[in-house]
């Protein structure tokens, strides 16, 4: 239970902190400049340095199926039990682009890094994504060293 709990406390506090954080951008226009970051929003029709724009509508309908995809793994492989943290960061910074895509059809981005050359822009919820993933290999990898002992 205490699992679940962890899951859904991540999960939740993710998607409320990701929706927070893209209201100051696409609802109040926050913008700040500096040398080498610029808090700006950009609206993202794509994924990841605007892949698959192409695809316009059908975009979504192929991530919810991919969310969709890895719940069912999560649920069937038991991750829930091992993974509960970091599936909650990665679920509640999913479901955050998820909303925005079904709501203004694009993903809220507005991170964007440009010192020295120009990076993908991004916003929290791909932060939490990533630092989801992160997380999940940094365990299998302190696995791996314990079991090779």
């Amino acid at each position: 239970m205490r699992k679940y709990a962890i899951f859904l406390f991540a999960l939740i506090g993710v998607f409320l902190i990701d929706q927070a954080i893209k209201d100051l951008f696409y609802v109040q226009h926050y913008n700040w400049q500096s040398k080498c970051i610029s808090l700006e929003l950009h609206l993202n029709k794509g994924v990841a340095f605007s892949m698959l724009a192409f695809l316009g509508d059908y975009l979504k309908w192929l991530q919810v199926a991919l969310v969709a995809l890895l719940a069912y793994l999560a649920y069937k492989e038991e991750w829930l039990k091992k993974y509960p943290l970091s599936l909650g960061l990665i679920a509640g910074g999913a479901i955050g682009n998820l909303y925005d895509r079904f709501s203004i059809d694009a993903v809220v981005d507005y991170v964007y890094w440009h010192c020295g050359f120009n990076f993908a822009v991004f916003n929290f919820a791909d932060v939490m994504i990533d630092l989801g993933i992160g997380l999940i290999i940094l365990q299998e990898f302190i696995k791996y060293k314990k079991e090779k002992k």
